[in-house]
């Protein structure tokens, strides 16, 4: 009896970290065999609590996830014939599932999370909606957290989350990746989305025991051999491979964010940046132009040594506005038009944005950046002050904070010693 307690929470810590793990692949699993997202959320909480007193009994199963996706599948064809509904699909899926799961029998579970994905991102929803709804489902981002992305309420972001998965059920949306003639639509929302399950990992600063950046390039992978050749899936890929290859160098010992142009390049990881660079080299060979192969030719040319390729650099994003007319591409670029010495331009082009990036936290960073290199120091200091404030977080903080002090320091006034006659 000594014991229960202490061993009750261990197994909770197990299952926590598995659920961080591997949520969204077990939840993927269960939400496209019922085709339906609050019945697989339902059986996979449902399996959880089982699985603290089953293994707090018997012992840690030898594939914890496995043991999930099975008795998650048994609780929720439990659900369907408690309620007496949906009998042929519950025969159906009784057919293929073990009466008894409890055993410890070792299974591959396929991993469904680029089926869900697909399933998500329907042209029949809102783009944000899609985008969204894989947040939730695949990275097990809270909906708070989503909202914070989306710069939206959480009440109001819970409401389109709930509307998406009714709209999924109602029009009866399948749950498969659509034939190549079906990929157009849904093709650019769900590279941005894994993109952004990507990016999500990159920017965290405590990443835990699940690496967001490992799974999207996982993902983005699996997506590049269902569609061979390619080239914005290419460039995508070739992105994501010259971004975490600096993720080593991203932040110095202090804690603090380091640009691209300072880091050291000997601790990046080489064979992951050959390797984007011969993906993105094909993609480009392709003839095809779209914006992530665009993308990854900018971080490319930041990649330069002895520095980067700032003129061409420019060239590039002109090209992406073509594809992405928007705000924050215009801002990248101002600051890239700045780095090539024109800074007036730079300034100019930043301080048209101001109406449409007022609550945009890099605008004010960009903005302190651009108007110390024009020596309007007092401008500059208000602008960096006010990035520090709304900072996304530490690492941002501390570089921010740096550059200030080097600006106070800088524009001291010198003292001057009198000579006595």
């Amino acid at each position: 009896m000594k014991n229960a307690v202490p061993k009750a929470i261990a197994v909770s810590h197990i299952i926590d970290e598995v659920l961080r793990r591997d949520r969204g692949r077990i939840l993927s699993g269960l939400i496209s065999r019922f085709g339906d997202f609050q019945m697989g959320e339902d059986a996979l909480q449902e399996a959880s609590v089982a699985a603290l007193k089953h293994w707090g009994r018997v012992g840690i199963p030898h594939d914890p996830v496995a043991w999930l996706m099975k008795v998650g599948l048994n609780k929720g064809i439990d659900q369907i014939r408690s309620a007496q509904r949906e009998a042929i699909r519950a025969n159906d899926l009784a057919i293929s599932t073990p009466n008894h799961v409890y055993d410890d029998i070792p299974e591959t579970i396929p991993d469904e999370r680029l089926r869900l994905i697909f399933t998500c991102c329907h042209p029949a929803l809102e783009e944000k909606s899609r985008i969204a709804l894989t947040l939730r489902t695949v990275c097990h981002l809270t909906t708070r957290e989503i909202a914070s992305a989306f710069l939206d309420n959480e009440q109001t972001m819970g409401q389109r989350l709930s509307r998406a998965k009714k709209k999924i059920r109602s029009k009866g949306i399948s749950f498969s990746v659509p034939e190549s003639d079906g990929w157009t639509e849904r093709l650019g929302t769900v590279l941005s989305t894994i993109y952004l399950i990507f990016t999500t990992g990159y920017v965290r600063e405590d990443t835990g025991p699940r690496d967001l950046c490992e799974e999207g390039i996982f993902l983005m992978r699996l997506l590049r051999k269902l569609c061979p050749n390619e080239p914005e899936i290419e460039g995508a890929l070739a992105l994501m491979l010259l971004t975490d290859a600096r993720r080593v160098a991203r932040i110095d010992g202090d804690g603090a964010i380091v640009p691209i142009e300072k880091q050291n390049e000997e601790i990046w990881q080489n064979d992951m940046v050959a390797e984007g660079r011969s993906i993105l080299e094909d993609a480009i060979g392709r003839m095809q132009p779209g914006p992530f192969q665009i993308k990854a030719a900018i971080a490319d040319c930041h990649m330069l040594r002895p520095k980067p390729d700032w003129p061409q650099m420019s060239l590039l994003y002109r090209a992406l506005w073509v594809f992405e007319p928007t705000p924050v591409v215009a801002l990248n670029w101002s600051v890239v038009i700045a780095e090539t010495g024109h800074y007036e331009l730079a300034l100019q082009k930043l301080d048209e944005l101001q109406s449409k990036l007022k609550n945009y936290q890099p605008w004010y960073a960009a903005r302190g950046h651009i108007l110390a290199k024009l020596g309007e120091f007092s401008g500059a200091r208000n602008a960096y002050i006010q990035a520090i404030h709304t900072a996304p977080s530490d690492a941002s903080r501390k570089l921010l904070e740096r550059k200030l002090d080097i600006l106070n320091l800088s524009n001291q006034p010198k003292c001057h010693s009198q000579r006595s006659e």
